[in-house]
């Protein structure tokens, strides 16, 4: 929905060069591409954080379920690592095989 809203906006500013300025047909249609092409950019960018976002705190659910995460071939639960909430960071427990080890949940499956 957001690149049909993305493309109307770009419409709208090729209409208002087109009747506010004195560019050529070609040059309005170029700084319309360049306008479009940024606002796609930002929304696919913004898409794919918002992907991202959602794995991490799919696996950050995961772990708090006390379910066991893979992350880089390290079986991640909750009597080995603790979550540190402000990082998303799973760190080693003390006295267990991975003590002081920090994974990110962003690198986990």
């Amino acid at each position: 929905m957001a690149y049909i809203a993305g493309i109307i906006v770009a419409g709208l500013f090729f209409l208002a060069l087109h009747y506010f300025t004195e560019l050529t047909h070609k040059q309005k249609i170029l700084v319309s591409a360049a306008v479009l092409s940024i606002i796609l950019s930002a929304i696919a960018f913004n898409s794919y954080s918002n992907a991202q976002s959602q794995k991490m705190l799919d696996v950050v659910n995961r772990f708090n379920q006390q379910n066991t995460i893979k992350c880089n071939d390290i079986d991640v639960n909750s009597t080995n690592f603790t979550l540190s909430i402000g990082t998303y960071t799973f760190i080693g427990k003390e006295n267990t095989p991975n003590f002081g080890q920090m994974i990110s949940a962003s690198k986990c499956e």
